[in-house]
């Protein structure tokens, strides 16, 4: 899982409560200082980048020196994170590949968000506090000026960007036992039996037959996890997309997203499984229909066709939702729960298709 925050949120505090619940650690901010200790090609290349004078007197990286050079400056910021990040990655790997088959891998990130790192991990949690409350913590905790503070805080990713990317949003604006119990339901309710799921290549229970009032989280929800599946997916992934009836604002359903994964041909519907499997989507266990997978996130429940581009299947699904978002002018009356795409919703959708000069998004 990825984990992240805001500086001065309590994301360290977070980490040290899941690696006494039984996580392992990854610390980007360990290993960035690890790339370029004393004798390392990587302060080889940032002193070649940025000369002698970001070096102390025992020939260390003088680490205020350096942010004094590259905070006010975005091109030199990353040519710095050109130098750290691939190294801090391949290290990141080599801790994760030794991490044992059931271990639950925290990889504390603090720039993920800002490096568009989310869809890569099958779950993202987020450790909030608000902005003033985070430069006091700086102020008093780290003595830091209350102006230098502010403009950390200022120069990372605002909330509605960490919001889109956040699994689990844990707040940590009260009390710290409030913060520690949050922990501990995270990992015993989910990341337990997501890990679980994950290892056993098998998807958690989605619930199936309640439906519910719709959700406004729904739409977010459904674009994190098409980010994901592309992620996943890579070239052989087409227009990822959010379907079925948590697609259509304000339509009442199961709490169970869908999603469709538009594929080039059928032997990229098999071809696909392991990576899916991997990303948190293992297949469902009825071979049929191919292309069938689910989300191993017992707090997500979501499902997934992988289906070629052009098929009916893949076509009739994008048909009906956006007939449905349109009002579904013409068949008022078809639009109930549970969804369903009926010969008589898809008669009226396609003259609704014909009349308005629909065309499948390929997006």
């Amino acid at each position: 899982m990825g984990l992240t925050g805001g500086i001065g949120s309590g994301k360290s505090t977070v980490a040290r409560r899941l690696v006494q619940r039984g996580a392992r650690l990854v610390d980007a901010d360990v290993l960035a200082r690890e790339v370029v200790e004393p004798g390392s090609d990587g302060l080889a290349e940032i002193v070649a980048a940025f000369g002698t004078a970001v070096l102390d007197a025992d020939g260390a990286l003088d680490r205020p020196a350096l942010a004094a050079v590259v905070f006010g400056d975005r091109s030199a910021r990353e040519r710095l994170n050109g130098i750290v990040h691939p190294r801090v990655r391949r290290r990141s790997d080599e801790l994760i590949a030794a991490a044992p088959a059931d271990a639950i891998v925290v990889q504390d990130i603090p720039l993920l968000v800002e490096g568009a790192m989310g869809p890569r991990f099958p779950l993202v949690v987020v450790v909030h506090a608000e902005a003033d409350e985070r430069v006091e913590r700086l102020v008093r905790q780290r003595g830091m000026t209350e102006a230098d503070a502010r403009a950390r805080v200022d120069a990372q990713a605002d909330d509605e960007a960490r919001r889109a990317v956040a699994d689990v949003w844990l707040d940590n604006s009260g009390a710290p036992s409030a913060l520690d119990a949050a922990v501990d339901e995270l990992w015993q309710q989910r990341l337990v039996p997501f890990e679980r799921n994950l290892r056993l290549r098998r998807p958690a229970s989605t619930g199936r037959g309640v439906v519910v009032d719709a959700d406004p989280c729904w739409a977010a929800d459904g674009a994190r996890l098409a980010a994901r599946l592309a992620a996943a997916a890579g070239d052989r992934g087409r227009a990822v997309a959010h379907v079925g009836p948590t697609a259509v604002p304000g339509t009442a359903a199961e709490d169970v997203l869908e999603l469709q994964l538009g594929v080039a041909d059928l032997a990229d519907v098999d071809g696909l499984q392991d990576a899916l499997a991997d990303a948190g989507f293992p297949p469902c266990p009825d071979p049929r229909p191919a292309g069938r997978h689910a989300s191993a996130d017992p707090g997500r429940p979501a499902r997934v066709a992988v289906r070629p581009i052009g098929s009916p299947e893949w076509r009739n699904a994008l048909l009906h939702r956006d007939w449905l978002r349109a009002g579904s002018p013409g068949g008022s009356s078809l639009r109930r729960p549970p969804f369903a795409s009926s010969p008589d919703t898809l008669s009226v959708a396609e003259s609704w298709a014909a009349s308005s000069g629909w065309r499948p998004p390929m997006r």
